[in-house]
């Protein structure tokens, strides 16, 4: 699956990528995505969006004066990062790394640069 839309590329061209996406962040569509390496973009979009909110709701409750960066789940052979857009909680970027060929670090700064970008484009 791929879409048109423009941060689609970027995000498939950071090293590693198998798997990307843009959701919007209430209902889990996607906005665009690319690869996916044998696995459901449009499901994981969807379970992206159930553990932002979990997790929005726990520093919530922890009463942390801190927003939600991003968050990793790291498995045996992948990086999933979720990346809520800081001024636009209505998307989220999603990115599935092969954890043999990304680096870690760079990445995450990669997809700042990248959010940054895209949220800069869309502000009035």
């Amino acid at each position: 699956m791929a879409t048109a839309n423009p941060v689609i590329p970027k995000l498939l061209a950071l090293d590693g990528c198998v798997g990307c996406c843009l959701v919007e962040a209430a209902t889990g569509t996607l906005l665009g995505a690319a690869g996916g390496d044998g696995f459901d973009l449009a499901a994981a979009a969807a379970r992206c969006t159930e553990a932002v909110r979990v997790q929005r709701r726990t520093l919530g409750a922890l009463e942390l004066p801190d927003r939600l960066e991003d968050i990793l789940f790291t498995l045996g052979r992948q990086y999933h990062l979720i990346r809520p857009l800081a001024r636009d909680d209505a998307r989220l970027l999603y990115v599935v790394l092969d954890k043999a060929k990304a680096n870690l670090a760079l990445a995450r700064h990669q997809l700042t640069a990248i959010e940054r970008e895209l949220t800069a484009t869309a502000s009035p």
